[in-house]
């Protein structure tokens, strides 16, 4: 049986999904009540609480394991969350870090990362890390403003990098659940191609049929309207690698291709699918 974890978001349910018709027995776990394909079995819990994954392990083999903001909330342990998994017969973990941990390894949240896979090497009889860069579905961020004004407002309009659809890192993750030639392994996954948001925007206005201008925003309104809704530590550390990304996050990982022999999806390809969300 396999155990996701942040099994409501933009992995965890193509994910789901893809262990599911592969035939497995799955436990998803989030924070609250949520619906899921029939035969799946499904935990509310709160990774950062005292009772951690215990309600979900029960004949748990292996584990994906995403935190997000349950690496950095108060009281949370995410190693303990490790051991106890193997402590309860998980053999096999998959976690989703991310690229940042290699590009700029000093910062805050990649220095908790980074201790995390670290445990997950030590712990973990069988283990894979999935390492990402920027996500397609950032573009969210924008629903609103090109439902009620067809426009994209963001900074640094030219500056680009290889975003990856997160249905990618879902199968990814789903080969290295079931498939046994990725283990010990770090994959780094990114899109096939650097794109700005200048190019995303091209890209809502062909999937909507209709046109959306882009508005370049300062880093000042940027950092205001990020700080709405996440850290402001982390706001300027997502717009340090937007406005001055290093040649390590503009690099095209062939890890996608090789894990699913295709090529990565295009940011073209997520527009389209998801263009519902900006109608």
């Amino acid at each position: 049986m396999i155990v996701v974890t942040g099994a409501t978001g933009n992995i965890g349910h193509p994910l789901t999904r893809a262990l599911t018709e592969a035939g497995e027995r799955v436990t998803t776990v989030s924070r609250h009540t949520a619906a899921v394909p029939d035969g799946v079995r499904h935990v509310v819990a709160d990774l950062a609480g005292p009772t951690g994954l215990k309600p979900a392990l029960d004949g748990a083999d292996a584990l994906f394991l995403l935190l997000s903001g349950d690496l950095h909330a108060a009281g949370a342990d995410p190693a303990a969350l490790v051991r106890e998994a193997v402590d309860g017969g998980v053999r096999r973990i998959v976690l989703l870090s991310t690229l940042g941990v290699v590009t700029r390894p000093f910062g805050t949240t990649r220095v908790a990362m980074r201790a995390l896979e670290d445990t997950v090497r030590e712990t973990a009889p069988e283990w894979a890390v999935l390492r990402p860069g920027g996500f397609a579905s950032n573009a969210l961020w924008w629903a609103e403003s090109v439902r009620a004004r067809r426009t994209v407002a963001a900074p640094f309009g030219d500056t680009g990098v290889p975003v990856i659809d997160p249905a990618d890192i879902a199968e990814v993750a789903a080969a290295c659940l079931l498939e046994d030639g990725h283990t010990g392994v770090a994959y780094e996954l990114t899109g096939p191609e650097v794109i700005t948001p200048r190019g995303q925007t091209e890209a809502l206005a062909a999937a909507l049929g209709s046109p959306v201008d882009f508005h370049e925003l300062t880093r000042d309104e940027a950092r205001d309207a990020m700080a709405r809704s996440m850290p402001a530590e982390l706001a300027d550390d997502t717009l340090d690698i937007l406005g001055a990304p290093r040649p390590a996050e503009q690099r095209v990982s062939p890890d996608v291709q090789r894990v699913l022999g295709r090529a990565p999806r295009p940011f073209a390809d997520w527009a389209a699918r998801n263009a519902d969300a900006f109608r």
